[in-house]
């Protein structure tokens, strides 16, 4: 198996149904939504179509059910472009995502799952891992943590999108060089983003927490600092933040110095906000270069 890519992204792929209503119901109330759209999703997969849209090459490891679903994620990743190789098939559902999204933006979430388990630690084989970046999600542990040490050993970068606190990202936040968060998972490890931020970079030597509109802020070794967010008006937040953690370890593999990766992450979650659906709303290399370009 011969793979050679920028960024190899691991963790969880799903299949997204985003519903557009005009407010999320209350209880025991039935809603018609406006519309719908259906697309692959999950943090690493949405990461590794946004790595190819923005020009560079990716790989994604993880499962996807030998289902409707399946098959249809599938030809998503061969669309784009992203290499398909490491992909584990089985009988168990592919994940499915019901998503409910407000004009204003907001959304909520409902994740099945079935009976799908995480890989087994030997489901994953490489003898060498075959990117500049490696990326987790969190949402495969057991082939998540001997890769990060395997990467480790090799000197290539690791980055964990640490969506939110549970197994997965504890197991994975002392074992990466980049810490990128979100505020909802600041806001569940610590009282306050700030405090995360110091907590979190004892853990890891960089850290950086996502804060939606209010931009980000960070601290890699002792330096401290922030960032405002593109003033752009969200029509769906979905798959921000894997925009930008896929834009993130693309700006790492080409070797942009630190405020640029930074501001070139931004540029692409605040692009996905655009239009509705995370993966529909990934930005292409040239749409990201005139926001990218722009100062902040």
């Amino acid at each position: 198996m011969t793979i050679n890519v920028d960024v190899l992204c691991v963790g969880h792929a799903s299949y997204d149904l985003i519903f557009s209503v005009s407010r999320h119901p209350d209880a025991d109330e039935k809603i018609a939504a406006d519309s719908l759209l259906s697309c692959g999703g999950g943090p690493a997969a949405n990461a590794a179509v946004c790595i190819t849209k923005l020009g560079l090459t990716s790989a994604f490891a993880g499962y996807l059910g030998r289902d409707l679903y399946g098959d249809q994620h599938l030809q998503e990743f061969d669309a784009y472009g992203v290499n398909t190789q490491l992909i584990t098939r089985g009988d168990a559902p592919t994940p499915l995502s019901a998503i409910l999204v407000k004009p204003d933006g907001k959304r909520c979430l409902i994740n099945y799952k079935g009976d799908t388990q995480a890989l087994s630690a030997d489901a994953l084989n490489l003898t060498e891992i075959p990117a500049k970046v490696v990326l987790f999600d969190g949402h495969e542990p057991l082939i998540s943590l001997p890769l990060a040490e395997k990467a480790r050993q090799a000197n290539i970068p690791t980055v964990l999108d640490a969506g939110s606190v549970h197994e997965g990202t504890l197991a994975l936040m002392n074992r990466v060089d980049y810490l990128v968060c979100s505020e909802k998972f600041a806001n569940q490890y610590a009282d306050n983003e700030r405090s995360a931020l110091s907590r979190l970079a004892v853990l890891a030597p960089v850290v950086v927490i996502t804060l939606g509109e209010r931009g980000l802020i960070w601290q890699r070794g002792n330096q401290q600092g922030a960032q405002p967010a593109y003033p752009l008006t969200a029509l769906d937040t979905t798959g921000a933040g894997d925009a930008f953690h896929g834009a993130f370890c693309a700006a790492l593999a080409a070797g942009m110095e630190w405020q640029s990766q930074l501001r070139y992450a931004s540029a692409a979650g605040a692009l996905c906000c655009m239009q509705m659906g995370a993966r529909l709303g990934l930005p292409g290399r040239e749409e990201h270069a005139r926001l990218f370009n722009q100062a902040l």
